[in-house]
């Protein structure tokens, strides 16, 4: 339990940060481990999709999810942005709404995820957000609400 709470903080430490004027970084330590290490641990686990002329980027550290990525997700260009965006609406507020109520939901949701749905974040960036999504809900047997798509 303790690396599931560790991988979704990092996860969502990285998720749709927006670039300031400075470079912003990890903390120099994340659960007693140093960015280095972390990197190192993660470096098969890590999925990065970046597009630097909106500054926008998703970071998702979680064991399996790449694989899950290639084997079991549909493939790029099989939704339209559209649909990406409007799940991706639905399931990030249901997100935080359960970030915000731990003591009904437990320590599952710890970090909420900053989507505002009026930034066009292009297309790559929300479908690897609408993934990671569908994957956590798979994985581990919870519904943000609607149907997941297999």
């Amino acid at each position: 339990m303790k690396s599931y709470l560790f991988t979704l903080c990092i996860v969502f430490a990285f998720i749709l940060g927006c670039k300031t004027g400075q470079d912003t970084n990890m903390a120099n330590t994340i659960h007693g481990k140093t960015e280095n290490e972390v990197a190192a641990a993660t470096a098969n686990d890590t999925v990065r999709i970046a597009n630097d002329s909106l500054e926008y980027e998703i970071i998702i550290i979680d064991p399996g999810f790449n694989s899950w990525l290639q084997s079991r997700a549909m493939p790029r260009n099989y939704y339209g942005q559209v649909y990406l965006e409007n799940k991706n609406r639905f399931w990030v507020t249901e997100w935080n709404i359960r970030v915000n109520q731990p003591q009904r939901y437990g320590d599952m949701y710890q970090m909420s995820i900053d989507y505002h749905p009026d930034i066009d974040y292009g297309y790559e960036v929300n479908y690897l957000l609408f993934n990671y999504l569908v994957y956590f809900q798979v994985t581990n047997r919870q519904r943000l609400g609607g149907i997941i798509p297999q």
